[in-house]
């Protein structure tokens, strides 16, 4: 697996210290504080390069560090209950993307917490629960040089506090593993902003998605929720924590 090797957090940072002196990439960190694995995935923007495969295990308490190309956009994600064999083939109990462990470029199937970036001269990036929500994410910028820079995320766990309607149990019905958006849950136009909804004068926040926003008031909760969800920093390495509250 072409990645460098785990290791713990302090010297994934001493790491990203060292090389943030070179402007032709920026820096991606991952950090699973949850008690369980975390399988993060990632999907590149069109035309963008695939990395580390789209995929790879992250154990609790346990970091990587990601080398990306400056111009780089994409979004990330963490996938749970995960089985794979030798070759790479198994499946998710959330996040799944087609069975694999190596996305390869696809994304993973809602309900799934998102962390969305777009690196260029600013960069941008947010945390989206528009696909739904399957475990707490949070993303923080250090050593940029310009823009708000501010830390954003859901930090709450939102299972439990999903509305029954959009509740995915886990196998064995014991658990809400995943809390789907509304539009999945009932696929109607006001729900997913399409057809006469289709614009931000038109799609305003529901009472599902104000639940969302309730318990994290800096992710995206629907496709129009921007001005209080979007953040950006000029020249920045990013830290993408996973449970970050454990």
């Amino acid at each position: 697996m072409d990645m460098v090797q785990l290791k713990p957090l302090l010297l994934t940072l001493l790491f990203i210290s060292h090389i943030a002196v070179e402007v032709s990439s920026a820096t991606i960190a991952f950090h699973n504080k949850c008690s369980y694995p975390v399988w993060p995935g990632i999907q590149p923007s069109a035309g963008k390069p695939i990395l580390v495969k789209g995929g790879f295990k992250l154990n609790p308490k346990q970091a990587y560090s990601l080398r990306v190309p400056q111009d780089w956009s994409g979004r990330f994600w963490g996938r749970q209950d995960c089985v794979f064999d030798a070759s790479g083939k198994g499946h998710c109990g959330t996040g799944d993307c087609g069975g694999a462990l190596y996305c390869n470029g696809a994304g993973g199937e809602p309900p799934a917490t998102l962390a969305e970036i777009t690196l260029g001269e600013l960069d941008f990036y947010d945390v989206s629960l528009v696909d739904g929500y399957n475990l707490a994410i949070s993303v923080k910028p250090f050593k940029g040089k310009g823009g708000a820079c501010s830390y954003t995320g859901c930090v709450k766990d939102l299972n439990q506090m999903c509305p029954v309607g959009l509740q995915v149990k886990s196998c064995d019905n014991t658990r809400v593993v995943a809390c789907r958006s509304a539009c999945s849950a009932f696929n109607k136009p006001r729900y997913c902003c399409t057809g006469e909804f289709g614009n931000p004068s038109t799609c305003k926040p529901t009472a599902y998605s104000k639940v969302f926003k309730n318990a994290c008031p800096r992710a995206y909760s629907y496709a129009y929720d921007d001005p209080t969800s979007i953040a950006t920093c000029k020249g920045g390495n990013y830290l993408v924590t996973f449970c970050p509250q454990h």
